[in-house]
């Protein structure tokens, strides 16, 4: 069912308070995703995503309402910073990783959706799996994936097979098979420990990595070279859920996650560009700034449409959804060389957050502050809770640090909890019974407010 745009908002409400600007023109570039695809293909064609640029300041919310977007909807997102792609020749990378990176999301979706699809049968086959290993008195067959390599080679085709089990034999390892089964769904052995071969997990050259290049040789062979495993002795809890991954992988068709990952990234990826406004302004020979323009017309293209190569194979870039931000303090939108400028039709202004923002993000979203640091002293018993003029008082005090020196939006809660917090959270250690504190105004201006003064208010800064 695809969301109208006043679900779209209403939902973004939930985790984002007040950018009521922001959130429409993200939800109506998202409803026109829905209605471009209900177009004829011709037309389809040549209607391409209307961009989106956020002006607004750190901490109000703009990587926020992309990401909640994007998951919203279940699409590809990735988030780069503008200001790596100036290193480019140093520690940077370059402008198409953006694209490559939106693919491996892409990838990762659409195989948790395919490992979800076969879940069942994969659980199934690890239980038969993990009993066969269980099973005393016999000889317990290693769970594996077959190598390529020995089946083309024809390996252990000439090793004489183990003498066919008598009836009575049968019938023995049937009746304790069964045992060992309703032991392992009561959930009894799962410390047991089994041993089963596992793949080595490859990791990228560092030295490569470091200079920006995205290349591994497993990646250029692919299937070719066979992969490589390892022994590993684990309890049957840990051994499901390797088991499962292994299944898994055995019933999902490879080919098919990587052409629907193609097709998810290419209509419905979402390329977040944080920091644009570090790249605008005009090239300076000789100046620290040289590479601004050169990014700017680097980024150009991918934002225009063109293909970009993967592993997985060419992707368009046409038809993603670009949305870029950033404060534009020292730098304006008309800063931008005019071609980029014209990829993002769309621009909205967020508001700086007020001391009522800040008392509202502190209860209001799902995962507000006040219930994320209440669940985390749960843990070790304590009953946490907060009084109205608590709260206003936290804001107030969020407000003013934020006034008063670097304005880092809704992160200065952060640092105003901890530090009201501190001794709570230092001395909570789950040995005693349950305890009910109640954060009141006096509580807050007496761990906070007494040393809120101007030459302590470092405290409050990150």
């Amino acid at each position: 069912m695809q969301l109208t745009p006043r679900e779209i908002v209403d939902a973004l409400d939930k985790y984002i308070i007040g950018q009521d600007r922001a959130k429409r023109a993200v939800a109506v570039a998202l409803r026109n995703r829905y209605r471009r695809s209900c177009l004829p293909e011709e037309l389809r064609e040549e209607i391409t995503p209307k961009n989106i640029i956020m002006i607004g300041p750190t901490g109000v919310g703009k990587t926020e309402i992309a990401r909640r977007l994007a998951k919203l909807v279940d699409a590809p997102f990735v988030k780069v910073e503008a200001t790596k792609y100036t290193e480019v020749g140093y520690v940077g990378r370059d402008v198409e990783s953006m694209v490559r990176d939106l693919v491996d999301a892409a990838i990762r979706i659409s195989m948790d959706r395919r490992m979800e699809d076969v879940r069942l049968v994969a659980e199934a086959a690890a239980e038969q799996t993990l009993a066969e290993l269980l099973l005393p008195g016999v000889k317990k067959r290693e769970h594996k994936q077959q190598n390529p390599l020995q089946i083309l080679l024809g390996a252990g085709q000439n090793q004489p097979s183990d003498p066919e089990p008598t009836e009575e034999e049968k019938a023995k390892r049937y009746t304790e098979r069964e045992r060992v089964l309703a032991e392992l769904r009561a959930g009894r052995l799962e410390q047991e420990l089994v041993e089963i071969e596992v793949e080595e997990q490859s990791g990228k050259n560092d030295a490569m990595f470091a200079a920006g290049i995205d290349l591994n040789i497993g990646e250029m062979f692919g299937d070719f070279l066979p992969k490589k495993t390892k022994r590993r002795k684990l309890p049957v809890k840990e051994a499901r859920r390797v088991i499962i991954q292994q299944e898994s992988e055995k019933r999902i068709d490879m080919d098919d996650v990587h052409r629907e990952a193609l097709q998810r990234a290419e209509q419905d990826g979402i390329i977040f560009i944080d920091e644009f406004d570090k790249i605008a302004g005009s090239e300076r020979v000789g100046g620290p700034d040289v590479s601004r323009e050169g990014v700017q017309r680097d980024i150009l293209p991918i934002v225009e449409g063109s293909v970009v190569s993967t592993k997985y194979g060419p992707v368009k870039t046409d038809y993603m959804l670009f949305i870029a931000a950033g404060a534009f303090h020292t730098a304006k939108v008309s800063d931008l060389i005019p071609e980029l400028q014209g990829r993002f039709p769309i621009r909205v202004k967020l508001d700086d957050l007020t001391q009522d923002d800040f008392e509202k993000i502190l209860t209001q979203p799902e995962n507000a502050v006040t219930k994320q640091y209440t669940a985390l002293l749960s843990a070790d018993k304590v009953k946490l809770s907060f009084s109205k003029d608590a709260l206003r008082e936290i804001a107030k005090f969020a407000f003013l640090a934020n006034e008063n020196s670097e304005n880092i939006g809704a992160r200065r809660l952060h640092t105003v909890m901890e530090n009201l917090l501190d001794d709570i959270s230092f001395n909570a250690n789950g040995q005693h019974p349950e305890i009910e504190l109640n954060i009141d105004a006096e509580y807050v201006d007496e761990h906070i407010g007494e040393a809120f003064h101007e030459e302590d208010i470092h405290k409050y800064i990150l």
